[in-house]
């Protein structure tokens, strides 16, 4: 190769070069003007996910499950069946609560009864205590009538002693005929705290029919919403307790929402309201589209388990972040690809006056 073409080949490298340089200066003077821009007009963050509620599926009662009715992953609409529990147990305790609560019940119309006839018991001993007084009377008339004689020296002692005799006679059918009217009285007395104290029986009696009716309904575990199940820890012939968890189910009903986390020297600008674009590394060129509906009211590291305490020495200062929730505005079928816990980027447009 001559020194011409070489001086020409190195010619045309330089050119190259410097035309590389060109558009890599310019790329990155453009990139500048944007990032300014960008950064002028609005605050922005990659520090921020998605949520939604995502909720534990537990069950109230003990037992051993007999089906599954879901897979994970699976849709669900509430009321459907997600597991069924074997209720022999239960159903055995329901029915011996209802037998329980018809035995107090016909012990109640038992008592009833006996009510009815100590009442007309007791009305018949009132009644034998007028004809008693009525006896009563007649005999102290005539005892009168003969005291008269026997001091008119008409009749004779005999005669005023069986007098006599009679009339305390009638006095004593007098006495236990009101005796008998009280005690009459005491029974229907007795009869009727009975009758209250057997009521409360039947009403406990109830309410144990109600909670074993209860047991029996929660052996059959029902979505409690629309949703999307999540991970399944549990099989058939499983035994469980009251309280575990079974399945996890996320909440399709209450929205899903972004947390970004905005650096404290971010946050002079922003309200209540002011609109979002939140955008996903999994979706890239995609936008959604949202509103800030809270500020949180202190920053993250204060909601820790550990909060950092500055007065403990070697205060170093670091940049905080403070959460902020943002609603997706839009419908739910644009937001549905979003999935909880995904990282998104957020912007926010700044206030100018």
């Amino acid at each position: 190769m001559t020194t011409a073409e070489i001086t020409k080949t190195d010619k045309l490298i330089t050119r190259i070069s410097a035309g590389i340089a060109l558009l890599l200066l310019v790329a990155l003077a453009c990139w500048g003007v944007s990032y300014l821009y960008e950064t002028s007009h609005a605050e922005d963050t990659n520090d921020a996910q998605v949520q939604e509620y995502i909720n534990p599926v537990t069950s109230r009662v003990g037992g051993y499950i007999t089906k599954i009715y879901y897979d994970e992953n699976q849709d669900v609409k509430k009321g459907d069946t997600l597991l069924v529990i074997d209720n022999r147990e239960y159903l055995l305790q329901q029915e011996e609560s209802e037998s329980a609560l018809t035995n107090a019940k016909a012990q109640l119309n038992v008592l009833g009864s006996n009510q009815q006839t100590t009442e007309r018991l007791a009305a018949v001993t009132r009644s034998s205590i007028e004809a008693a007084k009525a006896r009563l009377v007649n005999k102290q008339q005539e005892y009168d009538r003969y005291k008269k004689l026997f001091d008119a020296e008409s009749a004779t002692r005999q005669q005023l002693e069986n007098v006599e005799a009679a009339l305390a006679v009638a006095r004593s059918d007098y006495d236990a005929a009101q005796e008998n009217y009280q005690s009459s009285l005491s029974k229907i007395n007795d009869v009727s705290a009975q009758r209250a104290v057997l009521s409360a029986e039947i009403k406990r009696r109830e309410a144990l029919v109600s909670r074993s009716s209860l047991d029996l309904d929660y052996t059959v575990i029902r979505a409690p919403y629309d949703g999307k199940m999540g991970r399944r820890t549990v099989q058939e012939g499983q035994s469980i307790q009251a309280g575990q968890t079974l399945a996890f189910i996320v909440d399709k009903t209450s929205g899903k929402w972004v947390v970004a986390n905005f650096k404290e020297t971010q946050l002079k600008d922003m309200q209540e309201g002011d609109l979002a674009e939140v955008s996903a590394d999994a979706y890239p060129g995609k936008k959604f589209q949202g509103k800030i509906v809270s500020i949180s009211g202190a920053t993250g590291s204060s909601f820790s388990l550990l909060p950092p305490d500055n007065s403990s020495g070697n205060f170093v200062k670091i940049v905080q972040r403070v959460p902020v929730r943002i609603r997706l505005t839009q419908q739910s079928s644009e937001i549905a690809p979003l999935r909880a816990g995904m990282n998104v980027n957020v912007s926010i447009a700044k206030h100018h006056d």
